[in-house]
């Protein structure tokens, strides 16, 4: 019993064998047939038919036919007189159109054979993406984020052409991705990430956008040009005591007159007693996230109906610090309070009042419940998560709004918000962005809308979240649920590591984050774990190994030698490969001279070997890098920036401004700008 054979690879067929071979003979037979016939039929034209040849067959076509084999029988009567060497000379190509039809299709059977007893993808079937796969993967259609360069090569006679029209022979492409599915990067410290991908893109780029600038260079490189692109482009550096900073008060987000109002503070209230994102690991925090969501609610209600205004974080913390009543005074008015009745007189329309009021007096009275020594360590608890926000640089940044979450993708331009923060004050002030980024994502995946059998988009403007450095923020549980459904919304994630042990120490092993992006950059890395991965990611190729065996004398001559040929398995790139993968270029100064290379991994598809992008090889990047940030003046030497509800004065934009090259005029960046040589 023939056992079954097993197929290999990515749903291939293993090749099979035909009966061609059995449709050789009929062919062999009828080709000798055919010139034979050929060959007399040749010779009998040549002597005019005499009657001399003999009688023929018949007559068709107006011609005599004759035997196929009467060639021979003339060539035996004929063949002694010199006359008749014409006679030799048609048998002799007769026989060669018999016997060349058929080296050349023995020729082919064997390579044909040869190829049947080996499979190629035996191993592995893993290869580089080549041109056409490239654009059937949708990047080179010029619009989107950018996620690298491919160098094309010419070769042949179109190396030739290219050299006589005085073109390289390499000419650099840009990777451009504009579909739903989300990035991740790994690019070390210093290996090009900025210059190849996160300028290009905000150079580019035409929706709105959230980008984690923890230095301030994307601020000052691209804002300019998306300000002149009639964007609206917000700077949120809660540390800039200038008032140049826009301002968000997280407070103004709370639907406090819906019956949202009580998820919206209990969110809220998780990421203020976990500004490191470890999680409610004790019974302080827990305890300290329950007092919390209730004195949240507490004090919106009172600040709003007594001081006509929203509450802010710092009136938050001066609630529970008041030094003129005990905090227990401060529970029993939470308790006491009609707090449906004041949100009815504040929001008519609204609804949820009586609920509100329970989530609060429940709250506080739990605390009441508590002995003095424990009530006192949760409200401590809470109000060491609270101290940042009475800093009075935080609380003037923090104390209104200079856009709403709702404005980022439904203004009636797109938004860029650029979350700008100097790297000394990166981990003070990560509870603040941790919060801001996990209400963004919150908020924009509350709703979908649906018409006609389908979701259809809810908002005016895609939201690009570009977030360099983005482990700095800490362990975000929202954004490693939401990447498998933000893009629904209109969300497109970019993430930026340095490599996949920094992410695998804040998010753990087992993180989905990796999984739900669809494209994968890597730069050359600089851990072995990363490489390791890198490599497994390219996939194993089936290579060919040729062993020669060689047998005699060692001094004489050698009396055989064989040739062993093997197929066998190695990593597309091997660990050592990746960590030896060719970087920038750099001169003694620093500055990048010449691309390095990168690997670009699409779910489904074969792994592209790209070239960095270096945007300030490219004229219109660099013309656009150019324009300066609004209101630049040696005053305000970071800029100003825009707000949707309260502009900034005047005033502030008259000083003289920074000198500056003149905005260039604006086209399309090319799919094919820059060349190396």
């Amino acid at each position: 019993m023939c056992a079954k054979k097993v197929q290999y690879g990515l749903g291939e067929k293993s090749p099979q064998k035909t009966p061609l071979r059995w449709l050789y003979l009929p062919f062999m037979l009828l080709l000798g047939f055919g010139s034979m016939v050929l060959a007399t039929q040749r010779i009998a034209a040549f002597f005019d038919y005499q009657a001399a040849l003999g009688q023929p067959w018949g007559i068709a076509f107006g011609l005599p036919w004759y035997a196929p084999w009467s060639a021979f029988v003339w060539q035996e009567r004929f063949g002694a007189s010199d006359t008749y060497g014409f006679i030799d000379q048609a048998i002799t190509h007769s026989q060669a159109l018999f016997l060349l039809p058929q080296f050349l299709i023995i020729g082919f059977w064997l390579c044909f054979q040869k190829k049947l007893r080996s499979n190629a993808n035996l191993h592995g079937s893993a290869r580089w993406a080549e041109e056409k796969e490239i654009r059937t993967m949708g990047y080179f259609e010029g619009k989107g984020v950018y996620v690298g360069g491919w160098l094309k090569k010419y070769a042949g006679f179109s190396s030739i052409l290219r050299a006589f029209r005085g073109k390289p022979e390499e000419v650099q492409h840009y990777l451009r991705h504009n579909g739903p599915e989300h990035i991740m990067v790994f690019a070390p410290t210093r290996s090009g990430k900025g210059v190849g991908l996160i300028l290009p893109t905000l150079l580019a780029w035409e929706g709105s956008s959230i980008v984690l600038d923890i230095k301030g260079e994307n601020w000052a490189l691209t804002a300019g040009w998306r300000k002149s692109q009639d964007q609206v482009v917000l700077r949120f550096d809660p540390s800039d005591p200038s008032g140049a900073s826009a301002r968000f008060n997280p407070l103004e987000e709370l639907r406090i007159d819906t019956m949202m109002g009580i998820p919206d503070v209990q969110n809220m209230a998780a990421m203020l007693v976990d500004p490191n994102g470890k999680g409610l690991e004790d019974h302080w925090s827990k305890a300290a996230f329950a007092m919390l969501g209730g004195a949240i609610l507490h004090c919106c209600v009172m600040t709003r109906h007594a001081q006509k205004r929203t509450a802010t974080l710092y009136d938050l913390s001066c609630m529970l610090a008041d030094e003129s009543r005990t905090i227990q005074d401060l529970f029993k008015e939470m308790v006491e309070t009609p707090h449906e009745n004041l949100l009815k007189e504040m929001f008519p329309e609204g609804v949820g009042g009586d609920k509100a009021h329970t989530f609060i007096a429940s709250s506080a009275r739990e605390m009441l419940n508590k002995a003095e020594n424990e009530a006192s360590g949760v409200v401590s608890t809470a109000l060491t998560n609270l101290a940042l926000y009475r800093d009075p640089v935080v609380a003037l940044n923090t104390a209104s709004c200079d856009f709403r979450i709702h404005d980022l993708m439904n203004h009636e331009k797109p938004v860029n918000l650029y979350l700008v923060i100097s790297p000394a004050d990166i981990d003070r002030m990560r509870p603040l962005l941790r919060l801001m980024v996990d209400m963004i994502v919150r908020r924009i995946c509350a709703k979908m809308e649906f018409a006609d059998g389908s979701s259809k988009a809810g908002y005016k403007h895609r939201l690009l979240l570009l977030l360099d450095e983005f482990t700095s923020l800490g362990k975000l549980p929202i954004m490693e649920k939401a990447l498998a459904y933000i893009a629904g919304y209109g969300g497109k994630v970019y993430i930026i590591v340095q490599d996949i042990t920094q992410l695998n120490a804040v998010y753990g092993k087992d993180n989905a984050l990796m999984a739900n992006c669809h494209v994968r950059i890597a730069y050359a890395p600089n851990t072995i774990e990363t490489a390791k991965t890198l490599s497994d990611m390219t996939g194993k190729t089936t290579v060919v190994e040729e062993k020669v065996s060689l047998s005699g004398s060692r001094t004489g001559h050698m009396k055989n030698a064989s040739v062993n040929v093997t197929e066998t398995a190695r990593p597309l790139l091997t660990p050592d490969e990746c960590m030896r993968l060719p970087g920038p270029e750099k001169d003694s100064q620093g500055k990048v001279i010449k691309p390095g290379d990168m690997l670009i991994f699409t779910a489904g598809q074969s792994p592209i070997y790209g070239r960095q992008i270096l945007y300030f090889f490219d004229p219109v990047f660099s013309a656009r890098a150019k324009i300066p940030v609004p209101g630049l003046t040696p005053q305000y030497q970071s800029g100003i920036t825009d707000s949707i509800y309260d502009p900034r004065p005047a005033a502030w934009y008259a000083a003289t401004p920074v000198p500056a090259a003149a905005p260039p005029e604006q086209k399309e960046v090319s799919s094919e700008q820059y060349f190396v040589a």
